[in-house]
């Protein structure tokens, strides 16, 4: 399924989809957390890129683990074998690091609708306070994770040149 997409590579072609929606989950789960008063504003742009980026960073992440058994069953030297191999960690952590911040923008997105409708109280507070923290931390760590994965992989297929 991710081996190829119309005879070509499925990796170079679905990592666009991680490229574009991780960030934008990272910009929109910020500002989220971060300026309560778009929260109105961006709520669903929140939960649909909280869905859609972490989709799309998996896809990657499996298409990649394709290409990189492809390279392998071709014999690839040790040295291109390892520079992908470093990428392919990059891209788990930032796998991981986008679903978690996925989760965590939708918690925080419906505890804040459903707190919209409440009385506030100290304790409803410091957890919107925590999962702000959390999400802004998590996205730090996501896009770390995006910019070393694409780095990566930049240097493994042009480095060389």
């Amino acid at each position: 399924m991710f081996g190829e997409i119309f005879g070509l590579p499925a990796h170079p072609l679905l990592v666009h989809f991680g490229v574009v929606f991780g960030p934008l989950l990272i910009v929109a789960s910020v500002l989220y957390a971060l300026v309560p008063v778009l929260r109105k504003h961006l709520g669903w742009v929140v939960l649909g890129l909280g869905v859609a980026a972490p989709a799309a960073l998996w896809f990657a992440k499996l298409s990649g683990e394709n290409l990189f058994q492809a390279l392998v069953d071709k014999g690839y030297p040790p040295q291109i074998l390892a520079q992908v191999d470093l990428h392919k960690d990059y891209g788990d952590a930032a796998a991981w690091a986008g679903l978690l911040l996925g989760a965590l923008s939708i918690g925080l997105v419906l505890f804040c609708t459903s707190a919209a409708r409440k009385p506030a109280t100290s304790g409803s507070k410091a957890l919107v306070y925590g999962l702000s923290a959390l999400v802004v931390a998590l996205a730090v760590a996501t896009g770390y994770y995006v910019f070393m994965t694409g780095d990566s992989g930049a240097q493994a297929v042009w480095g060389t040149i």
